[in-house]
């Protein structure tokens, strides 16, 4: 007899997981009932859970409790009805042969990926008894680990975060993408605050600074393009030709890391040539006299010998941006994260962040910058976190960029008790983590007990002592904000969770119960935690018709100042940085890594992620796989042929932390001795079992405690078979 889409899912999940390579005849089997189920559907709305600044409303088309189709809501104006690649592939994940439907214990060494079925009871039983333990001696030596596997306010933040205050666990300091761009920001205009993406369509100059927007800001790019239409100019300032930086009328190929010496380098321009708003800049922005002497210091010749351009280049940005000034026509900057990711980022982002202020651009609703909009979401983070379940302990905090020093490091009253108990969720550190040797040195700690939340085997469940199979976005309740624009979504459940999956908030819950945690917040439904996620501040009625609801935000936030700083103003010079023993005016600050600074490893390399990846959630997704084909080092022609390297090569990228073996394309998008490392693939699926976070470092930022991804040296050799 012929099995539905469901019992075939299950009765493959029955089998032992011995391996997860005899899946693919039922997943051909799955593909073909569902083609040929009935016409009648529903269409559920929804929002993509991913680390992006999009924030898509969703419509997921579901016949007989089976999700056929992920789509774009046309009726959110965002979305527009269209998703990227990777979302739209949403299906192919959730169903997805490897995934992991009921509670895994470890039967093989750590690492070694063997696990052996066990029930919910069994696992939450022992989990519960050794967390007891541990919390017993000291609940610090208890850390959780989790960031944007998804970015709902209640599956990401609310009851796992309950579970660990009430508990005293360490407190996880998550910095991991955004936290020096955050910082720089909060310290110039005041908060995650700026334009409304909308209105980059009216702009006549678009400056799109560290951002490979279509691939990673897809529906910005839209706006972008409806204001290239119009006769904007779009220039592209990255260290690679992306396919944005094709898209561009100009594109400034700078070294990682110098992105603050050219904001400095535009600002001497516009101060020379008074290509400035007088006005704006007295009434609206405090410290405009240091930064000015600052600038001023800094000739489009010594930024350029810094970047690594011309100092032509440099004259011809400030000639762009500065007419604008004259002209009031408006001029927006688009920033991403990209940029940040050196040791100086937060103070590059606080120079570009001033930028606006210089010429008035903030005097119109299509000029200014976005890096980040959250800040203007009223998320009522206490009612979802309950901080008073802590009842006036101050637990360490330990930074998660740091992990693979902070897993070896012994008891000291420095650092406190060592990390006994690992509970990972919406994360996968072992592949995504800086420096990743030692971070498999930790998770292979025997004394370690490890828990992760997961929908597959990835590189860090190889390393749990139990995996507890998770839902996708597809089955359970969620509440989004966003960064790229000010929609709070809504997503419901459109299907039933597979298998035995459970909710991150069941699994707390039922682990809360376990260790005897009676507090009644601990029984909060998901459906009540999604109306705490915004109380009163948010209309839940209009996301439950919606799917989501428009924050009401002015159009021109600060046409006359009313910058959520102290003073109000656009702050060039910072007292609260400045108290903190800190320069409280911006400037370059130079790599820890810089370029040519090394002779042992002469080569910058940056590591974007792969078109067709997010992070590392949709690397094990066939068709996104088989659309990257293999982990690739993008090098310039130049850099290839002094090491007698052609393209398809194998190549081993090596500095001191570590090596990482891939294969060599030689390509334009790679400026001369800058190499692009695309990421970020598991290291399972590496030719050495590696990826590139072998090479990163765990060094920090100048400002959020940020990761330095991009601030790396190192050199390339081809590996002789």
């Amino acid at each position: 007899m012929q099995l539905g889409v469901l019992d075939c899912f299950t009765a493959f999940a029955m089998t032992p997981l011995l391996s997860h390579n005899h899946a693919s005849t039922r997943n051909a089997t799955m593909t073909a009932t569902t083609l040929s189920a009935p016409a009648s559907s529903t269409q559920i709305l929804g929002a993509c859970p991913h680390d992006c600044p999009d924030t898509c409303s969703l419509l997921t088309t579901v016949q007989n409790g089976i999700a056929i189709k992920v789509q774009g809501n046309p009726a959110h104006p965002h979305t527009a009805g269209s998703l990227c690649t990777k979302v739209s592939r949403y299906p192919e994940r959730t169903y997805h042969p490897e995934r992991i439907l009921h509670p895994l214990k470890r039967i093989g060494p750590k690492g070694s990926g063997q696990f052996e079925r066990v029930s919910w009871d069994a696992a939450l039983a022992d989990i519960a008894a050794r967390l007891q333990t541990i919390a017993a001696r000291d609940p610090q030596a208890i850390l959780p680990y989790s960031y944007a596997g998804t970015m709902g306010l209640v599956q990401g933040e609310s009851m796992a975060t309950r579970f660990f205050n009430k508990l005293g666990a360490s407190h996880l300091e998550r910095t991991i993408c955004a936290a020096a761009g955050g910082e720089g920001l909060v310290h110039t205009l005041g908060g995650k605050v700026g334009m409304r993406v909308e209105f980059f369509a009216e702009s006549q100059l678009i400056l799109i600074w560290g951002s490979n927007s279509i691939t990673s800001n897809l529906h910005f790019w839209r706006y972008a393009t409806q204001a290239k239409h119009n006769g904007a100019k779009l220039i592209c300032i990255d260290p690679r030709k992306s396919e944005t930086a094709e898209k561009c009328h100009e594109h400034i190929a700078l070294l990682p890391g110098t992105d603050g010496a050219l904001a400095l380098g535009v600002m001497h321009e516009l101060i020379q040539n008074d290509w400035l708003d007088h006005d704006y800049l007295a009434r609206y922005t405090l410290g405009w006299e240091l930064l000015r002497a600052r600038a001023l210091t800094w000739s489009p010749e010594r930024a350029a010998a810094v970047c690594g351009i011309s100092p032509e280049q440099i004259r011809a940005l400030a000639r762009d941006y500065g007419a604008c000034a004259a002209s009031r026509a408006p001029a927006a900057i688009r920033m991403n994260y990209g940029l940040q990711r050196v040791h100086g980022g937060g103070n590059a982002v606080r120079l570009i962040a001033s930028l606006p202020a210089l010429i008035g651009a903030w005097r119109d609703r299509a000029g200014g910058v976005l890096l980040s909009s959250s800040g203007n979401f009223p998320v009522q983070r206490a009612a979802l976190q309950r901080p008073d379940l802590l009842a006036g302990r101050t637990p360490r905090t330990i930074n998660m960029v740091t992990i693979g020093d902070d897993l070896l490091r012994p008891s000291s009253p420095s650092f406190g008790p060592a990390i006994k108990a690992l509970i990972v969720y919406d994360s996968n550190p072992v592949a995504v983590a800086p420096e990743s040797a030692k971070v498999v040195q930790g998770f292979a700690r025997d004394d370690l007990f490890t828990v992760v939340l997961e929908h597959f085997q990835t590189d860090t469940a190889d390393y749990a002592d139990y995996i507890l199979p998770a839902t996708t976005q597809l089955e359970h309740w969620d509440v989004h904000s966003a960064y790229g624009h000010t929609d709070a979504l809504l997503n419901r459940s459109a299907i039933a969770p597979l298998g035995e999956a459970k909710p991150n908030t069941q699994i707390f819950r039922e682990l809360a119960q376990r260790m005897g945690l009676t507090d009644p917040c601990f029984s909060d439904s998901d459906e009540t935690l999604c109306r705490q996620a915004y109380g009163d501040a948010v209309s839940f009625d209009e996301l439950l018709a919606k799917g989501f609801a428009t924050l009401n935000t002015p159009e021109a936030p600060f046409v006359q100042g009313k910058f959520p700083t102290p003073s109000g103003k656009c702050e060039f010079f910072s007292e609260r940085l400045a108290a903190r023993g800190l320069d409280g005016l911006p400037d370059h600050v130079p790599n820890h890594e810089a370029a040519h600074s090394s002779s042992a490893y002469p080569l910058a390399m940056i590591s974007p992620p792969a078109r067709n990846f997010l992070n590392s959630s949709f690397v094990n997704v066939k068709s996104l796989q088989d659309s990257e084909g293999e982990p690739l080092l993008e090098m310039h022609l130049d850099d290839a042929a002094v090491r007698n390297i052609v393209d398809g090569d194998t190549v081993r990228v090596f500095n001191a932390r570590g090596d990482y073996q891939c294969r060599a394309h030689i390509s334009a998008r790679a400026r001369p001795g800058v190499v692009n490392g695309l990421g970020v693939w598991w290291r399972k699926l590496g030719l050495n079992g590696t990826n590139v976070n072998q090479l990163t470092s765990q060094k920090l930022t100048d400002l959020g405690h940020g990761p330095t991804f991009y601030d790396c040296l190192v050199e390339v050799a081809l590996v002789v078979s």
